[in-house]
């Protein structure tokens, strides 16, 4: 490579790109927040606007982290009674801060028991091995459950979880171009952003270290101005 300049992909301060693949950020944002919109922002976004008309429906988000804080901010924008999913009662208060309506203990029989059948929508963003028959019991009639997590392991499904009820089970995994542009629009109308915590680059090991403990809320952000002291 000899002299050749180093080079920073997407850590560079300026690159040439089709205007195709160009996207505007509304002014009103704060570029922090708005980058993990270009992942867990439409990640959340595109199922829940192709899923249809949620206001005034009973919409779940299964998990509250990166995905699902935002799937509870989109939710509640599009005028959905939103509830949250979690196995963690300390994550009540964040969750109502967010947006959501009310909170579900899934590990608690009788919080479970009493929301059966009461759903329209349910957005599961948890990534770790889950029973995910138990969320596709809480489907009212022709109800859908849509995953965008990733858990490692093949979920077991069962048939007659999907059968009464006329229930459907379905994944999504980010949009396009159209679709994301349309979705900062929409953030930049709701003052929507990801909750974030901006790091310089120099703790990005750290950083890491603390994403897989979980111990964000919900997202990083890197400074870039951080890079010039390398």
């Amino acid at each position: 490579h000899g002299a050749a300049p180093v080079t920073y992909g997407g850590y560079s301060e300026s690159i040439v790109v089709d205007e195709k693949f160009v996207l505007k950020v509304p002014d009103n944002l704060d570029p922090a927040g708005v980058a993990p919109l270009l992942c867990a922002g439409i990640t959340t976004y595109s199922p829940i606007r192709r899923w249809g008309d949620i206001k005034g429906k009973k919409v779940g988000i299964v998990g509250l982290g990166g995905l699902g804080h935002m799937g509870v901010k989109f939710a509640k924008a599009f005028g959905a009674h939103v509830a949250v999913f979690t196995t963690s009662p300390s994550k009540k208060e964040d969750a109502l801060r967010l947006g959501a309506d009310e909170v579900i203990i899934s590990t608690d029989a009788a919080q479970m028991k009493q929301n059966t059948g009461s759903f329209d929508f349910i957005l599961d963003t948890i990534s770790a091995d889950h029973d995910i028959n138990a969320y596709l019991g809480m489907l009212a009639l022709d109800g859908n459950l849509t995953l965008v997590g990733a858990p490692e392991k093949p979920l077991q499904v069962s048939a007659f979880a999907l059968l009464f009820g006329r229930k459907s089970l379905s994944g999504s995994l980010i949009g396009g171009i159209r679709e994301t542009q349309e979705m900062l629009d929409f953030c930049g109308e709701h003052d929507i952003t990801s909750d974030v915590e901006v790091i310089p680059i120099q703790k990005i090991n750290e950083a890491y270290e603390r994403l897989i403990k979980s111990d964000v809320k919900y997202r990083f952000s890197i400074d870039m101005v951080s890079l010039q002291k390398e």
